[in-house]
């Protein structure tokens, strides 16, 4: 009996079904395409950064000066010699400038976003003011400014329409050289911030503000509880990149003074030890002690500032 009704269950029960061999091809095929279309962004990725990054830790050991073809393994020398000599993190101060500069632009940047982000009139045309100086070169941002702060420049003669003469040199002290430079990367920067931060606003749903308004919310209490709240990811990535960006400049104070007057950051000084000097283990080794500054840091402030879920529905 229980022969017979274990034959029933057989025959009732089909036995599952072989997956036919197009059916196993079209999911090779579904699995493979994605990474199809990655391979030229991962190829270029590779070759433009992973490997130059694998090539500058290689040279970090050497004493390579850049023209040889033979390299020398010195083992950890360039790492000391950048820690035994405190010449090489005094141009650190100088970022100072460009960190308290950071500071102005993201309170500024914010504070336009919010601005415009309500409707008023001809908002269109100061976002387009805002962000196009991020559009323009930034060698030509160097050439203008340097026009600009030059004795007799644009500023002078700007200053001497409303009866103010001075012989101050803008570039010819460090004080207010820094000042200066850090001033172009507020002018320049600003927009990037900006417009991050307008994306951010303009994502927040309109019923809330709708909803504070009818409760008597003021601007001001809807910036605090709304906006603020519901950008902070974007902030905490802004503050992130300001930080980063003011321990790496190089492109404005490179152009402008050349490092000079006591303008010279850790970037422009690794890159006159690499071809300046011949020194491109040394300068290589200094490129890898910033990376790690820079991981470093962003790893405490996201130690410190959890990027948490903001919910505000």
């Amino acid at each position: 009996m229980a022969h017979t009704t274990a034959k029933a269950a057989a025959e009732v029960i089909p036995a599952a079904p072989v997956p036919a061999p197009a059916a196993r091809r079209n999911r090779f095929r579904r699995g493979v395409t994605p990474w199809l279309f990655l391979l030229a962004p991962l190829a270029l990725l590779i070759t433009f950064t992973y490997a130059p990054i694998a090539n500058m830790i290689a040279y970090s050991f050497t004493d390579w000066d850049g023209v040889s073809p033979t390299l020398h393994y010195t083992g950890v020398e360039n790492y000391e010699e950048i820690f035994t000599r405190p010449e090489l993190f005094e141009v650190f101060w100088v970022s100072g400038y460009y960190l308290v500069a950071s500071v102005v632009q993201i309170v500024a940047a914010l504070y336009f976003a919010t601005i415009l982000s309500f409707n008023v009139r001809f908002r269109n045309f100061f976002k387009g003011v805002l962000f196009f100086p991020y559009l323009i070169n930034g060698v030509a941002i160097g050439f203008v400014f340097l026009y600009f702060f030059q004795d007799g420049g644009t500023l002078d003669s700007v200053l001497a329409l409303f009866g103010y003469h001075t012989e101050h040199a803008w570039l010819g002290t460090p004080f207010s050289a820094n000042t200066a430079l850090a001033g172009v990367s507020v002018w320049r920067y600003l927009g990037l911030n900006f417009v991050l931060f307008l994306g951010a606003i303009q994502s927040i749903p309109g019923e809330l503000y709708e909803a504070a308004a009818l409760d008597g919310a003021n601007r001001w209490h809807q910036f605090r509880h709304i906006i603020a709240p519901g950008i902070k990811p974007v902030i905490t990535l802004t503050v992130i990149l300001s930080i980063s960006g003011s321990l790496s400049v190089f492109e404005i104070p490179y152009i402008m003074t050349g490092g000079a007057t006591g303008t010279e950051t850790f970037v422009i000084q690794t890159v006159n030890l690499a071809f300046r000097f011949n020194k491109t283990g040394l300068a290589s080794a200094a490129a890898i002690v910033l990376l790690l500054i820079i991981l470093l840091v962003t790893w405490v402030q996201r130690r410190l500032v959890p990027d948490d879920k903001v919910d505000l529905v």
